[in-house]
């Protein structure tokens, strides 16, 4: 099946979802949304199909995240309610992956930011397979929008060791594919150049049932060796500053230790460059994603999707969202206005305002979603 920006088939007892919007790096539309989230459905049923692959077969991306243009411009429109409706319709799907009764796979080449984690990581949970190549740029940038990391990546954000998650929430950090090994963010290791032969090879081979499909798919992996090794990784490098600097979840503190390091420490460069990172993200975005994180280390995926639907209405209406994407992706100015200025500034109130649900539980709109 062909539908606008995505293609959709079966073959070989395999359901296969290939993303195909190469202009925007397959950024999730509606459409796609409820393409592949339809698609879920009719196959979770379907015993012909064993297991679900979802791929891009373009070079430069597996997905940048949602359409955060047709996001603006809902909100520029005061369209409140179908900016809510494009959440819930992305979360949905995120749960759908994580809670899959097949397995599934997803081959995260390219980038792979926002919604491409969403729709990537939940293979971990389904007994499928998280594959990065040695093109994975793999990122929750959303602070630097003033946005924050939603599509439930907070929940495997805070299972990666010691303070990772924690960094890459607040600073939006860029990884690689050893990172992502090293973080627990990935599986196994492909060479972008035989992702199409692994694609072809699971259309033709015998595969006897869901075991066969994932043991393939490893047996091909393992032929393929990352460089450098996850130990070796930039991550992994950086691990001891980032478990020493990253310790607590208040920004205010991160940044009081950055700063010291930086005034003659060991790693005073990276400290330094930590802080300039930080400094160009939302202040009030940087302070929710770090208590994102670790409120999910505690939370069901469900309960995570429905606190990132809260943020996401409390954030487009009170944060710093709509100008971020306006200095970022629309007049491309990079000069926001934040509405806190400063980290430092941020209050412990005005973070937990902005987790407070507008929905009673009995009317969220997803009250139904079960772990």
């Amino acid at each position: 099946m062909r539908t606008e920006d995505i293609r959709i088939e079966t073959a070989n007892g395999l359901g296969f979802i290939a993303l195909d919007r190469p202009q925007a790096l397959n950024a999730l539309t509606t459409g796609m949304l409820h393409a592949i989230r339809n698609a879920l459905g009719d196959w979770r049923h379907d015993h012909a199909i064993r297991a679900v692959v979802v791929y891009s077969p373009h070079p430069r991306a597996f997905c940048a995240g949602g359409d955060i243009r047709y996001l603006y411009e809902l909100a520029k429109e005061g369209e409140r309610a179908a900016i809510d409706k494009f959440f819930t319709d992305e979360y949905r799907l995120n749960h759908t992956v994580f809670t899959y009764s097949k397995p599934y796979i997803a081959v995260t080449n390219g980038v792979v930011m926002g919604g491409g984690v969403g729709i990537s990581q939940g293979a971990h949970h389904t007994g499928g397979l998280r594959i990065v190549t040695g093109s994975t740029k793999m990122a929750m940038p959303e602070t630097r929008i003033g946005l924050f990391p939603d599509v439930g990546a907070s929940w495997f954000l805070a299972r990666a060791p010691g303070a990772i998650g924690r960094y890459m929430a607040a600073t939006g950090a860029t990884i690689g594919a050893a990172d992502a090994l090293y973080a627990r963010l990935a599986d196994a290791y492909l060479d972008d150049a035989a992702l199409p032969e692994l694609i072809e090879s699971l259309k033709r081979e015998r595969l006897n049932d869901a075991v066969d499909v994932v043991r393939f798919i490893e047996a091909a992996c393992v032929k393929h060796k990352v460089t450098p090794t996850p130990d070796a990784s930039p991550l992994a490098a950086a691990r001891a500053q980032i478990d020493k600097h990253f310790a607590t979840g208040d920004g205010g503190a991160i940044l009081a230790s950055l700063q010291k390091e930086a005034d003659g420490g060991v790693s005073a460069d990276w400290a330094a460059q930590t802080i300039a990172e930080l400094r160009e993200r939302s202040p009030l975005s940087i302070e929710i994603a770090l208590e994102l994180v670790d409120r999910a280390k505690l939370s069901t995926m469900a309960d995570t999707l429905r606190r990132d639907l809260d943020l996401t209405h409390n954030i487009f209406e009170h944060g710093d969202v709509v100008e971020g994407i306006r200095a970022r992706i629309v007049d491309k100015d990079n000069q926001p206005v934040w509405k806190v200025p400063r980290i430092e500034d941020v209050t412990r109130d005005g973070v937990k305002r902005m987790f407070d649900s507008p929905w009673t539980r009995e009317h969220h709109p997803l009250k139904l979603l079960k772990d």
